[in-house]
């Protein structure tokens, strides 16, 4: 009845008296069946008006969420929100007097009023998960097979029969036995050798089960006290080998009414899954644990003898059952034999898919019921030999070898897992001496026996009338069948012997192949499609027989049992007759939950099935097995996988199983060994992705491997239709076992997540596999479209995003500007006025001081130099001269020299004397771009670049004229050069951006003083003030700070050399707390030097009594977006010895114009915001709340200069953008550069740099473009002159940005989320070569380590930023160039890479 059509199901039902309609073929204990009859219309009918009735109260007392004003704030301005609250008083006594008249009823009133209350969202409404706009969805393929059978009838095995003289209890039947048949033989054990070790008959079972059960009952604890009573859980540990004091154990607990819990011996601490294992232990509160002497001899111990610890155990005692520590009992004590009821008898341990260990409980009457469903279903006889290689501690071993074995009086010769590997056909010896009649097997047996098989002529199997097969429902179990029978029907098998089965933990035995009568048909096999299989529809292959899984029978269902097949996923509904679904079992034998895990014991063992229309079909519960299958002609139960080796991949079903057979039908199998292949998927990017892990053997080759690799790739892509994402190959005996020799899947997986798993080969085809990447962006065509038009400051309904610094204006020191127009005249002035105030002091590594400067020191050595320019007739005014110095108080005295001489200086970076093949030709490209007529520098650099080293890489015989101003005689020159206008060019500043390109600006002494007077405002300075400075003198800001800005405002700078840190680390920070500084100036480089050779030893640096709280201002200068992370940890860290939180900010320059922002000492802290890294990749701005998934913090880069305007603009169409609007930062200052000396290789560019002009608004200001997107936020802050503040964000250089799939991303963001992947990546880098992402990772660890990082950098750029990375290349510490200001020279690396100059650890390339 259960597959009538339902529409005349219904028509009966409402016709007739809704009475039970009892079938007279069906029984009336199953007369649940025909319950789905009418209550698939009462409940439908009920449900309808449910929907109608009974919905409203529940809208009163619980309102729909409001979801309208909490979104405002992001859009905004910030201020209304705060409105809001002021005027909701004014409106409620309106709400109150709406007249409740009868045309508004009380139900719709209150509603209004619910509505009305501001409701805060739930927190899902921030966080919205929003895979759906990410993911591309694949849409369904019209070919999809659909079931399309009737839905399936539940199965019935046939009705367990009673024979007189079967025990009230499995316990009595030993009692009968051992008073009986005292003499016959229970169990034989094994050496290693595979020899007969000892017989245990069953008079000594049962007087040994005896005694231990006195002994537990009385004799553990001291006279008076119990310490075991029953019902309570004991585990036994007992090893393979020892099969007889394990039966002792677990008939004693039986016979003592305790609740045995076999688990497996541990052998140590790092045993796969142990900690789950101690899960188990306690979830079952086992505090006691039986064993034998060896077995206790054997654990392993702390130093003082104890027993370990093992990690997530409970404290556990140990007793010790050995015959001769337990008491005979006393002759009037008897143990108590109680009828079968449903109390637990044992708990039987079960490793679930995620590697938890949970334990199936048993009752006592469901282990008798199953004996005796085995006995009836096997047609076990009395006094017959079983010979039993499966593992005796749980599942068919425990059931057929240990307890249906003795309901019987069965012979069981129990061969251990050791004996097999050491002699594999020692199970068929034993079958054939002992004449056995029934063997119990897994095909690993089969398969082992068939290897061995030639060391035995005369072996004879004719007395088997069963071969239990217990793992029958695997893929590869019928072609072991097949080929097992094959070899051995010569030796007397006979076909209809093979009896496979399956089974599970939950409901035991699910089904069994009944012996066969002889010379009857073997059953028929089912040919499937794979096809069909994935997608959860039983389809017979026909066409293509790689793509066919052919499956044998099971049997049937169990005698006494009740079997459906309903989906696996979702509500648990009948499945169509060619539908594939998980069975599930109703019988009085199966477990009955999970011990002490409510929760999960509901879905498992309380399953009610229900039909099409999600309507139970009856009461009685059933219990789900965890197998995949169908019923097939006959009423044959047929198995195709379990549900803890389903991959879902797209929506379609793979089976772990089936892809390990397919990987092991590659042939040659010399790559990899047969057992030892892991299958499993893992989560990334919203989809499962299949991950094949397989261990190597030592003599395969690399060659070897990679073509087994890339045939087992073709082979699942052909035969599954799925793309493998990684196949990773690891050495042999590495992946983590299981005890009895299997691998450990969920370790396995962990080991492979947590980057532990050190493959030695690995293959990533993440190309082929991803399919639901979001599609790339189509870029829309831009115009200055009308929607755009300025309003006064608005552009479109915005604010226009610009921000300007203090004015300049004509402040305290007029006379000093007025009358020093040029740096020169004021270097003079001071010398004049103020000689002797010191403005230098040069620091060493010891913090030594090795040089000071005077205001006429300088001017002193200025002219010397001035001098020998002067009389060099070769050197005329305005020419350009290359300073080459070491940082410190000569290059300061050679640039005012210059500018004395009327040269222009052009600052060069010395060359590394250990390095000169890398550093020297940038040396002589600048040279030579700038047409230096000279070179001034030291003598020990003179002798550098004329060396024999030198002219390995350049033409040392062209420099210019090299004067050495180390020995100067001391002359004055004629007169000090003045320049005719301010406009001149002061000097030349050469930098290599990142991208590699090599670019000269022109700054004006007009740019200069401007320059010198914003920072002197912005940072208060003025000659009673001292600060530090810590950075490279070479080009930018740093050389300003440096060389130019205490000559301008007469403060004193003391000169601390980076390079001196790589040998004292502390320098800096103590040089601030000893000269108690109150601003400071340093890189991130010397930042994070700071922060790595530090970081440990805080308390060393108190102990000095280094004292940081004299620190106002710590800017770091820069010209890349905050490196928020290490500001953080740098100002985190060094809290302890006094530094201020607020102190650490960041500096803004750019090429055209080298000092945008800089933190001065006014003005509000910098301020962070939160961004969308989805909505930046295109070009969008949403600042999102803190913690936000996919949020990106930046930090605000400084305040904006004295004199200098900051607009945000759309580098496409050149118009201003509103607030919070991501575009490129244009400047206007009077410091901005005059123009690029040149670019070296891309003259054309940069006309437009430094004089453009926005396409619509303001058309007469000239501004500069600084290459670098970011956007202006107005904050709530008030700045000095009670404005609100307005914040530059800086996001990254429009040159760095990678442009894939449409969207843009920053390096830095994808770099960020590589060294998060794993603790041996020191640092990384990326790029792009022909559209594919590179990814160039430092090892830090070892070097076992390096594949390990490949899944993860995978992984981890896939999830977060959605792209696939093309090449993984894994190198040592100190491969990525980086420059000195920190910055990661990323196109040297990809030169270096394309030109295989890397010298990689690994490199993989993603397929």
């Amino acid at each position: 009845s259960g597959s009538e059509d339902e529409t005349s199901a219904r028509r009966q039902s409402s016709a007739v008296a809704p009475q039970p309609q009892v079938h007279p073929n069906l029984q009336s204990s199953d007369y649940w069946m025909n319950r789905s009859a009418q209550g698939s219309s009462t409940s439908s009918s009920a449900s309808s008006t449910m929907s109608h009735g009974e919905a409203k109260p529940q809208a009163q007392s619980q309102p729909q969420p409001q979801y309208k004003p909490q979104y405002q704030p992001l859009y905004q301005p910030h201020h209304q929100p705060q409105q809001q609250p002021q005027q909701q008083p004014h409106r409620q006594p309106q709400e109150q007097r709406v007249p409740v008249s009868s045309r508004v009823s009380t139900k719709i009133q209150q509603l209004l009023n619910t509505l009305k209350r501001p409701k805060r969202p739930p927190l899902s409404e921030f966080f919205t998960d929003d895979s759906e706009e990410i993911v591309q969805v694949p849409q369904p393929d019209p070919n999809t097979p659909r079931p399309e059978g009737r839905q399936i009838i539940p199965v019935k095995g046939e009705p367990l029969g009673v024979v007189s003289n079967w025990p009230p209890a499995l316990q009595a039947a030993l009692a009968r036995w051992g008073a009986t048949q005292g003499k016959s033989p229970a169990l034989t054990a094994l050496d290693i050798t595979g020899k007969p070790l000892y017989t245990l008959t069953y008079g000594k079972l049962w007087s040994r089960s005896v005694k231990l059960a006195y002994t537990l009952l009385n004799k553990l604890g001291t006279k008076n006290e119990q310490i075991l009573k029953p019902g309570d859980k004991v585990a036994l540990v007992y090893p393979n080998s020892d099969p007889g004091m394990f039966w002792v154990a677990f008939y004693g607990c039986l016979l003592a009414e305790v609740i045995p819990v076999p688990i497996e011996v541990p052998l140590s601490r790092k045993d796969a899954g142990i900690s789950q294992v101690g899960f188990l232990l306690g979830s079952c509160g086992v505090g006691l644990a039986l064993t034998s002497e060896i077995c206790l001899k054997g654990l392993p111990k702390t130093p003082t003898g104890e027993i370990l610890q093992f990690k997530g155990w409970p404290r556990m005692k140990w007793v010790i059952t050995d015959s001769k520590y337990l008491t005979k009992p006393s002759k009037d004590w008897q143990p108590h034999i109680p009828t079968a009821n449903t109390d637990p008898a044992y708990i039987e341990y079960k490793a679930s898919k995620e590697g938890t260990v949970v334990g199936v409980a048993v009752s006592k009457v469901a282990m008798l019921t199953h004996c005796q469903a085995l006995t009836q279903a096997c047609n076990y006889c009395e006094g017959e030999t079983l010979v039993n290689v499966l593992d005796f501690k749980k599942d068919m071993g425990l059931w057929h070898g240990v307890l249906t074995a003795v309901m019987n009086r069965i012979h069981t010769i129990s061969v251990p897992y050791a004996v097999m590997k050491a002699c594999p056909l020692s199970w068929v010896q034993r079958v054939h001496m002992n004449k056995a009649r029934v063997a119990l097997v897994k095909c690993r047996d089969l398969h082992w026996a068939m290897m061995a098989h030639r060391d035995q002529r005369d072996i004879s199997l004719a007395s088997l009338r069963m071969l239990i097969v217990a793992d029958g429902a695997n893929p590869w179990s019928v072609s072991s069948c097949d080929a097992f029978l094959n070899l051995f029907q010569s030796h007397g098998l006979k076909p209809e012997v093979i009896c496979p089965c399956a089974a599970s933990p939950e409901a035991m035995t699910v089904a069994i192949r009944r012996p066969g009568v002889p010379g009857a048909p073997l059953p028929a096999r089912a040919i499937l499609s794979m096809g069909g299989l994935s997608y959860g529809v039983i389809r017979v292959n026909t066409e293509d027989k790689n793509s066919a899984l052919t499956v044998q029978d099971v049997g049937h269902v169990m005698p006494g049992a009740l079997m459906c097949i309903v989906r696996p996923d979702g509500p648990p509904q009948l499945c169509k007759t060619d539908e594939i679904g998980e069975i599930i079992i109703n019988s009085r034998a199966g477990g009955t939950m999970y011990y002490g895990l409510p929760g999960l014991t509901k879905n498992t063992f309380e399953v009610i099935p229900v039909n099409a229309n999600g309507v139970p079909i009856g009461e009685i519960p059933f219990v789900r097995s965890g197998l995949l299958g169908f019923v097939g002609p006959g009423s044959l139960i047929f198995v195709v996988g379990k549900i803890e080796g389903l991959l879902m991949v797209s929506s379609r079903r793979h089976n772990a199983d089936d892809l390990v057979a397919t990987a092991l039908a590659v042939e040659p199998v010399k790559t990899v060994y047969r057992g030892r292949i892991a299958v499993f998927s893992v989560t990334v990017f919203y989809d499962e992705r299949v991950v094949i892990v397989a261990e190597q053997r030592p003599d395969a080759s690399e060659e070897d491997s990679f073509q087994w690799m890339s045939r087992v790739l073709q082979a699942i892509d052909s035969i599954h239709q799925v793309g493998l994402y990684c196949l990773a190959l690891v050495s042999a005996n590495t992946l983590p076992k299981t005890p009895l020799g299997g691998i450990h899947i969920s370790d396995t997986k962990q080991f492979f997540l947590d980057g532990n798993l050190h493959p030695c080969n690995i293959l990533m085809c993440p190309h082929t596999c991803v399919t639901n990447l979001p599609k790339p962006r189509q870029k829309q065509p831009v115009g200055v479209g009308p929607a755009s038009v300025m309003v006064g400051n608005l552009v479109a309904g915005k604010r226009i995003a610009q921000a300007v610094g203090r004015d300049l204006g004509m402040i305290e020191d007029q006379d000093l500007v007025r009358k020093h127009q040029y740096l020169t005249e004021a270097l003079q002035w001071r010398a004049q006025t103020d000689s002797d105030h010191v403005l230098y002091v040069l620091l060493n590594a010891k913090g030594v001081t090795v040089g000071t400067a005077t205001c006429v020191q300088l001017h002193k050595r200025a002219e010397k130099i001035a001098a020998a320019l002067s009389e060099k007739s070769s050197i005329n005014t305005g020419e350009n001269v290359v300073l080459l110095y070491p940082p410190g108080i000569d290059l300061i005295a050679a640039f005012y020299g210059c500018l004395y001489a009327g040269c222009v200086p052009v600052n060069v970076r010395p060359p590394h004397p250990q390095n000169l093949a890398a550093t020297l030709p940038t040396v002589r490209m600048i040279i030579d771009v700038s047409k230096a007529a000279c070179i001034l520098t030291t003598q020990n650099l003179m002798r550098i670049l004329r060396s024999k080293e030198a002219a390995a890489s350049v033409n040392i015989k062209t420099w210019p004229t090299i004067i050495d101003t180390d020995e100067l005689p001391r002359r004055r020159p004629p007169q000090i050069y003045k320049p005719p206008t301010a406009e001149m060019i002061a000097y030349l500043d050469f930098s290599v951006s990142t991208t590699g390109m090599l670019t000269g600006v022109k700054i004006s002494h007009a740019a200069v003083s401007a320059l010198c007077r914003s920072i002197k405002l912005q940072c208060e300075l003025y000659s009673s003030r001292q600060i530090a400075i810590c950075l490279d003198p070479y080009c930018g800001l740093g050389f300003v700070l440096w060389c130019l800005a205490s000559v301008y405002s007469g403060h004193q700078s003391i000169l601390i050399p980076p390079f001196e840190l790589e040998s004292s680390v502390s320098l800096w920070l103590s040089t601030l707390s000893q000269y108690r500084i109150r601003d400071t100036f340093c890189s991130y480089s010397v930042m994070e030097l700071c922060t790595k050779g530090l970081g440990t030893q805080t308390d060393l640096l108190k102990a000095r009594g280094v004292n940081l709280s004299c620190v106002r201002s710590c800017v770091v200068i820069a010209e890349e977006r905050p490196r928020l992370t290490l500001s953080q940890s740098f100002s985190k860290l060094f809290k302890d010895v006094g530094l201020s939180s607020r102190a650490v900010s960041t500096a803004f320059g750019s090429r055209v114009n080298l000092a945008i922002c800089l933190q001065g000492t006014t003005g509000p802290d910098p301020c962070t915001v939160y961004v969308d890294i989805k909505s930046l990749r295109h070009d969008r701005v949403r600042l999102v709340e803190r913690g936000a998934p996919q949020s990106l913090p930046l930090m605000e880069s400084g305040k904006i200069l004295p004199g200098v305007r900051v607009i945000i603009v759309n580098p496409e169409t050149k118009g201003p953008l509103g607030d919070s609007h991501l575009g490129e930062v244009w400047v206007n200052s009077p410091h901005n550069a005059s123009g690029y000396y040149t670019i070296y290789g891309e003259e054309s560019l940069q006309a437009d740099h430094f004089n453009t002009k926005l396409s619509f608004g303001d058309p007469h200001t000239l501004w500069a473009r600084t290459g670098y997107l970011g956007f202006v936020k107005r904050t709530e802050l008030l700045d000095a002159s009670g404005d609100r503040h307005d914040a530059l964000f800086v996001v990254g250089s429009l040159d760095e940005m990678l442009e894939l799939r449409g969207l843009r991303y920053h390096p830095t963001d994808i770099e960020t989320s590589v060294s998060r992947a794993h603790r041996s990546i020191a640092e990384s880098a990326v790029f792009t070569w022909t559209n594919l992402l590179v990814v160039v990772s430092e090892l830090c660890g070892s070097e076992q380590d390096a594949l390990d990082l490949v899944p993860l950098i995978t992984n981890v750029v896939l999830e977060e930023h959605h792209l696939i990375v093309g090449v993984v290349v894994i190198v040592d510490p100190g491969v990525i160039p980086i420059n000195s200001r920190g910055e990661k020279q990323r196109m040297h690396l990809r030169d270096s890479f394309l030109a295989d100059q890397l010298d990689p650890i690994y490199v993989a390339y993603n397929m």
